[in-house]
């Protein structure tokens, strides 16, 4: 039933999810959706978790392996393309367009994002601890950009899919310039890292003044 409910997320879209389709998708009984689950909403909230653990697992062992911000997007944008050609980017909008309506999928949905927001945060902590920008970055705000970013990827795609590849090779650009700072020696490190102090410390001094 939590692939059926997969499938009819993905194929008809939220409004045609129903117990009747669900049951029709995964050969059983409607009535079994209500024993199972009780309620459509906890069964839409149990396919999304059940989906998004699902779609992790399969690319951790990837992600672990990633060494630099350019394999990190190489790798997103493979997942991108993969996850969208079987449709589970789409349903992920579906269940975001849903969780307006259904109560219980909202926090779902969050749940089964934060697990993909998690490997991200992973990798940048990995990646950038090692870089000047290690000590200024927030790799938990950044890994919920990316997921976001990717996410709506999806749906500007639709509209301007020439636009949505600007978008992706401008954040390919972005991590060649990390990787650009990464590669100077330890004395233009050490000035990169002061100038960025003396950026993060304005807007701290500014504050207090203001209070």
């Amino acid at each position: 039933m939590l692939e059926g409910t997969l499938r009819t997320l993905a194929g008809q879209g939220i409004a045609k999810v129903s117990a009747r389709t669900v049951a029709a998708a995964a050969g059983v009984n409607q009535a079994l959706v209500f024993y199972h689950f009780g309620s459509m909403d906890e069964l839409l909230a149990a396919a999304c978790r059940h989906g998004a653990e699902e779609r992790v697992a399969r690319y951790r062992g990837r992600l672990a392996e990633v060494t630099s911000l350019s394999g990190l997007l190489a790798i997103g944008r493979e997942i991108h393309d993969t996850e969208r050609r079987a449709g589970h980017v789409a349903l992920i909008g579906q269940m975001l367009a849903g969780a307006q309506t259904h109560a219980r999928l909202g926090p779902a949905t969050a749940a089964g994002l934060d697990l993909w927001i998690t490997e991200i945060e992973l990798v940048l902590r990995r990646v950038l601890s090692a870089t000047p920008f290690g000590e200024f970055a927030d790799p938990e705000g950044l890994a919920r950009a990316i997921a976001a970013s990717f996410v709506g990827l999806e749906l500007y795609e639709g509209a301007d899919s020439e636009g949505a590849g600007r978008a992706l090779d401008a954040l390919q650009q972005l991590a060649d310039l990390v990787a650009a700072v990464d590669g100077l020696g330890p004395v233009a490190q050490r000035a990169v890292r002061a100038r960025l102090r003396r950026s993060v410390a304005r807007p701290e001094r500014a504050s207090r003044s203001a209070e």
